[in-house]
């Protein structure tokens, strides 16, 4: 099978809370592109209840994959193949995505591509850009993964830095909890902080005297965040809010900029879903221009879980490895592939 430009890519994404199609062609050229959220299902709880995300995929995923079919225009005779993520996220609900492609790929008689979810997000920015030049750097934020990672060409990364602990997404969940704000925590928080002061109150940025230290530690500020709130009662959410925000923004803002220049990049791109928020993507352009470098950042849908992002990641995986046996599964703790240092 010949993998050009014109080559479609069925996308399908259901490794959490999100139930997603899109068709993608020639990796970069976005078709149609239909997210399904879960995010008023699982609000009473405060976060994603694995079984009711499960249920959920199974329902909404027949329609959703459906719209994107519709919204693009085609007959379905006219997908070249169907990729999927198979990794990793919440065991249950990747089964639900991946018997569904699978299916798909067997009644249309085209290959299937498993696809690892983090690989995609570095796609994400591909989607909008294509001539994106190597090295780059490519933070990775979201819910369950804080990332530093050096793309140098496609399918080639070296990890530069990652979390010890929380992840920035679940810090901002913690959070937002804890202060009542709502769910999910990283828009609340966002939302919130519009409204306080930054430097109301200093809260410690770990892991940032060492210069060579490119891991990310959030336990200790959100433990912090909760000690502050516990001593001063009165004090207001919103400037909680903005200073527990700034804090974390200035790591991951400095740390990027630090990665950058260890390893002589031409950018840094934001990925995953802490990418849409507005102070990082402020301040993180802010840190580009003055280190001279390209700073880039993909559309806020693009951040989220969504579909083309895996209908992108498998047309390159489709184009260097072929297809995916039909007997793989599904990988809840799937790493990212790294190459040697």
């Amino acid at each position: 099978m010949k993998i050009d430009e014109s080559t479609l890519v069925l996308g399908i994404e259901t490794s959490c809370d999100e139930t997603a199609a899109a068709l993608v062609m020639g990796g970069s050229d976005v078709i149609s592109s239909v997210v399904s959220s879960q995010i008023e299902i699982h609000a009473d709880f405060g976060g994603v209840v694995p079984e009711i995300a499960s249920r959920a995929h199974l329902e909404a995923l027949n329609p959703v994959v459906a719209r994107a079919v519709v919204e693009a225009g085609i007959d379905d005779s006219r997908i070249d193949a169907v990729a999927c993520t198979v990794g990793p996220g919440l065991i249950g609900a990747l089964l639900v995505g991946v018997s569904a492609a699978k299916a798909l790929s067997l009644a249309w008689d085209v290959p299937f591509i498993g696809v690892n979810h983090l690989e995609a997000h570095l796609y994400s920015a591909f989607l909008e850009d294509p001539t994106l030049e190597f090295p780059m750097v490519v933070l990775l934020v979201s819910g369950g993964h804080t990332m530093l990672i050096e793309m140098r060409g496609h399918g080639q990364y070296r990890m530069l830095g990652q979390t010890i602990d929380d992840a920035a997404g679940e810090a901002f969940d913690k959070v937002a909890r804890f202060l009542d704000l709502g769910y999910p925590g990283g828009p609340a928080i966002d939302a919130a902080a519009l409204h306080g002061d930054p430097d109301a109150v200093r809260f410690p940025r770990a892991l940032t005297d060492d210069r060579d230290n490119l891991d990310f530690s959030f336990s200790g500020l959100k433990t912090a965040v909760m000690n502050y709130v516990r001593k001063h009662p009165d004090v207001a959410s919103a400037d909680v809010a903005a200073s527990f925000q700034m804090a974390v923004v200035d790591v991951l803002v400095k740390k990027a900029r630090r990665a950058a220049e260890t390893v002589g990049a031409k950018g840094i791109v934001l990925g995953g879903g802490v990418a849409a928020n507005s102070l990082l993507r402020e301040e993180m352009l802010g840190a580009c221009a003055a280190a001279d470098i390209k700073g880039f950042l993909p559309s806020r849908a693009m951040c989220t879980d969504n579909a083309a992002m895996i209908a992108a990641a498998g047309w390159y995986r489709l184009a260097s490895d072929g297809p995916t046996p039909l007997d793989v599964g599904a990988f809840p703790n799937l790493k990212l592939p790294l190459v040697d240092a």
